[in-house]
């Protein structure tokens, strides 16, 4: 379990998943945590619509990490997903996978779901942030050496809109750092009802 240490004072919890974005997004609003990546059963069930695919998936991750660490703070769990014409894309299982998402997203509207949730004890929490990304016409030299760098292999959907991914990217309605992985808005919002003020942490206040 690793530490990611700010000032003293700002608020502090556990983050249950290995994602490196997840982390730098969180630092970016000042706070305290400590690493504790959650392995869970990440299939959706039969039926279950995407957006409550997220939210049920960032919820077990976060009640994983509440019974691993035993608190007292808060763990933060936290799923998205690229969605296209009803179907979850999630991260790319290889190289063919990885460019048939490309395909299938190039030139076309998709959503994507961020879900937060956070859990201390019984008390349980989650919000949802749902936006919408038009991806310009990728050619297939392109998706080829997109894949090539490395950056989509890990990514729901194939692509890093914080990376060279950007590139593709004609149009986004709705949360960027959503998109990235973990929605700032829901997130901060969570924190202050659990007690953790992000903002006022940063005067010591």
């Amino acid at each position: 379990m690793t530490e990611v240490g700010m000032r003293p004072g700002q608020p502090r919890m556990v983050l249950a998943s290995a994602s490196p974005r997840r982390a730098e997004l969180l630092r970016q609003v000042g706070v305290t945590f400590r690493v504790a990546p959650m392995a869970i059963d990440e299939s959706p069930r039969r039926g279950e619509a995407p957006d409550a695919y997220v939210r049920r998936m960032a919820l077990e991750k976060a009640q994983a990490g509440w019974q691993a660490t035993s608190g007292p703070p808060p763990v933060l769990g936290a799923d998205t997903a690229v969605v296209l014409d009803g179907h979850i894309f999630g991260k790319p299982r290889d190289r063919e996978d990885g460019v048939a998402m490309l395909a299938g997203l190039s030139g076309r509207r998709h959503r994507v779901y961020s879900a937060v949730a956070l859990v201390a004890g019984s008390r349980a929490q989650v919000a949802l942030s749902c936006s919408e990304v038009t991806l310009r016409r990728i050619s297939v030299a392109e998706r080829e050496a997109y894949w090539a760098t490395g950056e989509p292999c890990d990514k729901a959907g194939g692509y890093a809109i914080q990376g060279l991914g950007a590139m593709f990217v004609a149009r986004l309605q709705g949360s960027y750092s959503g998109v990235m992985g973990l929605p700032l808005y829901e997130t901060t919002r969570l924190l202050r009802e659990f007690g953790m003020d992000c903002l006022l942490a940063r005067d010591g206040g």
